[in-house]
C-alpha cells in the first residue's frame, strides 16, 4: 500500500504539472526530513488554487527508540554491523489529507506561509513482550520481542514556510503536530519543493521563455 501511495504522489506531482498550472495555480511535490520526538520523513503532493487555498495529500513515517525497551537491552554485534537497521523501533506512519490557506510574505512571491489542517490514517507499530535471551554473547540482541500493531485517526496541524526560489524549485521549513488517542508527534521538517510553484514574473530572466 505504501508503494502505491508513493507512486500516486509522484504521478500527481509531475505528470500533470503542465496541464494543471495556470497563472494563479500551482502544483508541486514537497519532501522533508523531520526531527522531533520521532525522526522521519514527510512527503506531500500539493495543489494551490488562485494563490490562496492549498490542498495536499501526503505520507509521513517516523521512528524512535522503543519506549518499552528494557534498560539493559542491547542489539549486539548484529545491530552494529547493520548500522541500526536491525534494531527494534517504535514506528508511526500516517496517510494524510489536508487543506489550508496561503499567506504571501513578499510581493515577489518567494516567501509564503502555507497553514494546513487535516486528518490522517495512522498505523502504529511498537515492540512488546520483551523476553530475555541468555547466552547471546553480545553477538545477537539480548532480548526477543514481538511487534504490536494498531490503527487510529490523527489530527494534523502543519504550518509550513515555503521559499519558492524559482518557479520550479524551492525550500521548506515545516513544523508539524500529529495528535491521536495513542501518540503525539511534535517536530519540524526541512526539505525541498519541486514542480510548478508560482506564477511568472516579468523581471525573472529565466522565465522569459
Amino acid at each position: 500500500m505504501r508503494q502505491i501511495f508513493f507512486i500516486f504522489i509522484l504521478v500527481f506531482s509531475f505528470n500533470h504539472v503542465n496541464a494543471q498550472f495556470s497563472e494563479d495555480n500551482a502544483i508541486y511535490h514537497t519532501s522533508e526530513i523531520t526531527v522531533g520526538n520521532y525522526l522521519g520523513i514527510d512527503i506531500h503532493a500539493n495543489y494551490v488554487l488562485k494563490e490562496k487555498y492549498s490542498f495536499k495529500i501526503g505520507y509521513s513515517g517516523f521512528i524512535r527508540r522503543p519506549k518499552a525497551a528494557p534498560e539493559n537491552y542491547t542489539s549486539g554485534l548484529i545491530g552494529i554491523l547493520t548500522y541500526g537497521l536491525a534494531n527494534p523501533y517504535d514506528q508511526m506512519e500516517t496517510f494524510q489529507i489536508l487543506a489550508g490557506k496561503i499567506y504571501p510574505l513578499n510581493k515577489k512571491g518567494t516567501i509564503r506561509v502555507n497553514i494546513s489542517l487535516g486528518l490522517g490514517y495512522t498505523i502504529i507499530r511498537e515492540p512488546s513482550n520483551w523476553q530475555p535471551l541468555s547466552g547471546s554473547l553480545y553477538i545477537v540482541p539480548n532480548y526477543t520481542y514481538d511487534y504490536q500493531k494498531y490503527n487510529t485517526i490523527s489530527l494534523i496541524i502543519n504550518p509550513k514556510i515555503e521559499f519558492p526560489i524559482t518557479r520550479f524549485y524551492g525550500l521548506t521549513i515545516s513544523p508539524m503536530i500529529q495528535v491521536n488517542k495513542d501518540r503525539t508527534y511534535i517536530g519540524i521538517g526541512i526539505g525541498q519543493m519541486i514542480g510548478l510553484l508560482r506564477k511568472k514574473t516579468n523581471n525573472n530572466l529565466e522565465e522569459k521563455n
